[in-house]
């Protein structure tokens, strides 16, 4: 029978303990432990082939339930570029490497995105992180999806070295930093990923109740 402790654990479905340092301080308040990937000896390797950021989030979330036999959070998220036609949107990770469907270093992401954009004036250099979630239980069932975007702009070099990924490079323009530079807690406050796990809290919530009452 599926349960909830009182102490909920959820494993967000990533190997990149940055990601979960920032989904555990979101859930802290709520009792929910937060594991990733990287917590675990025996891992499954989830293709991320879908088209879009809700196919590779849904697949997973389900196929890491199952393997992992507890509640997962599976997310999928990334940075798109106007100027770019959304670029590199599903490829954020391997951005450089997309021959070698691998992914690729933060650094050879950034120069290839400068590469792109040289001549790209900063007015029409906007951008939007995206960040899906979703929710499964142990048997794969999905019990919720959420979706949280944070718009803002490339700029021409780094700034700040926060975060990860294309943080050092994108601006959100109300505050004129990076999330390279922003301080945590105004990140946590109005990040892609932040917005996302917000909306998923009441469905984690409303499943805990569910299911502690089995």
């Amino acid at each position: 029978m599926l349960h909830f402790p009182t102490m909920l654990t959820l494993v967000l479905g990533t190997n990149n303990p940055k990601k979960g340092i920032e989904l555990a301080e979101l859930l802290a308040p709520y009792n929910i432990e937060v594991r990733t990937l990287a917590d675990f000896g025996e891992k499954l390797d989830v293709v991320e082939d879908g088209q879009t950021f809700l196919d590779n989030a849904r697949k997973k979330a389900i196929e890491q339930a199952k393997f992992l036999n507890a509640w997962v959070i599976g997310e999928d998220s990334g940075l798109c570029v106007d100027a770019l036609g959304g670029a590199p949107g599903v490829f954020s990770a391997r951005f450089a490497a997309l021959a070698d469907d691998k992914n690729s270093s933060d650094d050879e992401n950034n120069r290839l995105l400068l590469e792109k954009l040289a001549n790209v004036p900063l007015e029409k250099r906007t951008a939007f992180y995206t960040c899906v979630a979703v929710l499964a239980d142990p048997s794969g069932k999905i019990h919720g999806e959420a979706e949280g975007y944070c718009r803002g702009r490339i700029l021409f070099d780094h700034s700040g070295e926060g975060g990860f990924g294309y943080d050092p490079l994108f601006e959100v323009v109300e505050y004129h930093q990076t999330f390279g530079t922003l301080p945590a807690t105004v990140k946590r406050a109005i990040s892609h990923r932040a917005r996302a796990m917000r909306k998923m809290i009441p469905m984690i919530i409303e499943e805990k109740k569910i299911w502690s009452n089995r």
